[in-house]
């Protein structure tokens, strides 16, 4: 019987720092931190980046993947791994420093019924000394407020009423000289419209009191009474055979 007291168990062993190295190239790494030799160390660790590249080929897809792979070395001795990198070295602080806080950009449109975007367009055509292009910006800004009324609006507004809110927003200085055409999406039909026509003609023609079949049943008793009675097998299938020709 093997001797149990050898075998090693993950409770017994100290914490994986970076469990996609794996458990032995951490041990490598711990071993490098008991070389005295500098030069020999250097060479372990030349050795070990090399074996951390072929045991993560996806890496060598990222940007200065080796970069990164000399960073990984440094953690997994918890930064006391005495050897030259051909990178910066990094610390324990540079990898808890948290990182600068964005500046959220605050805007305050001074039309929020056609936005922000709207006044970086109108401040550009205000500064365009070309004719032919300023001209061009006012239609295309025309076009825009038309468009933002329709899609926030029941109705569609009137081309004066966009020319004179164009013209109290740029204090007249642009006016644009064709019809913008917008296909305005409200529309006012009935809800009854919008459903299929199949069902909605089948509603129709089948909603007028459902079946009765107690008309049917004096119909047949009629047809019984004028037939005499009796049962004329030849009369009924001719017209069976004609009523099938006109349903199909």
């Amino acid at each position: 019987m093997k001797n149990v007291e050898n075998m090693e168990y993950n409770t017994t062993r100290n914490h994986l720092i970076m469990k996609e190295y794996g458990r032995h190239i951490q041990k490598m790494v711990e071993y490098l931190l008991t070389i005295e030799d500098k030069e020999e160390r250097q060479r372990n660790a030349y050795a070990v980046i090399e074996l951390m590249g072929f045991l993560n080929p996806h890496l060598k897809n990222v940007e200065d993947f080796r970069h990164k792979l000399w960073d990984h070395l440094f953690l997994i001795s918890d930064f006391t791994l005495d050897v030259e990198s051909p990178y910066p070295i990094p610390t324990r602080e540079t990898l808890k420093a948290k990182p600068e806080r964005l500046a959220y950009p605050k805007k305050y449109p001074r039309f929020n019924h056609l936005g922000k975007n709207i006044e970086v367009v109108i401040d550009k055509a205000l500064k365009e000394e070309n004719p032919e292009k300023k001209q061009g910006f006012a239609n295309a800004i025309a076009y825009y407020m038309k468009l933002t009324y329709s899609n926030w609006h029941k109705e569609l507004m009137h081309d004066d009423a966009i020319q004179q809110e164009l013209s109290s927003i740029t204090k007249g200085e642009l006016e644009f000289n064709n019809r913008p055409f917008v296909k305005h999406r409200a529309d006012n039909r009935p809800l009854d419209e919008y459903a299929t026509p199949g069902r909605n003609q089948y509603r129709k023609n089948f909603s007028g009191g459902g079946r009765n079949n107690n008309n049917g049943r004096n119909n047949n008793n009629n047809n019984r009474n004028n037939n005499g009675g009796g049962r004329d097998n030849g009369g009924n299938r001719n017209n069976n055979n004609r009523n099938f020709k006109k349903r199909y």
